[in-house]
């Protein structure tokens, strides 16, 4: 056994558990985030941001037209899939107006508030999963 100093992002490590094993498998945990009861970040079901749609999609045709596709509005019950950390979590849109909208997640997810100039968003808003 090799006691673990400590892991890098993009790093892989191997842990041994005691869970069922149906839990592991097809990668599962793939992006899932392991810690000591009171350690990990919060988790979130819902959010609101401020966000901007690119006008047309890069590499993609519609119907009749001879240039990229136009970018539709977000409508209300339309799915997304958002990346927080190296996992992906779907989220269906409650409400989106002038750039802001609030989304359901489908899973919680856990993760930290981190003020990054290039992924900040000023409108950001966070529900805490209650349970």
């Amino acid at each position: 056994k090799n006691r673990l100093q400590y892991a890098i992002p993009g790093g892989l490590i191997g842990v041994g558990t005691l869970i069922d094993p149906s839990l592991t498998r097809a990668n599962r945990l793939s992006g899932q985030i392991l810690g000591a009861v009171g350690t990990l970040p919060a988790v979130y079901v819902e959010l609101s941001v401020d966000y901007f749609l690119l006008r047309r999609l890069i590499g993609v045709k519609s119907e009749g037209e001879d240039g990229p596709a136009k970018v539709q509005k977000l409508v209300k019950h339309e799915f997304l899939n958002l990346n927080v950390g190296s996992s992906v979590a779907g989220g269906s849109v409650l409400y989106a107006k002038k750039g802001r909208a609030r989304l359901a997640l489908k899973t919680p997810v856990c993760t930290e508030i981190v003020n990054c100039p290039y992924h900040q968003a000023p409108g950001l808003k966070l529900w805490h999963n209650s349970s």
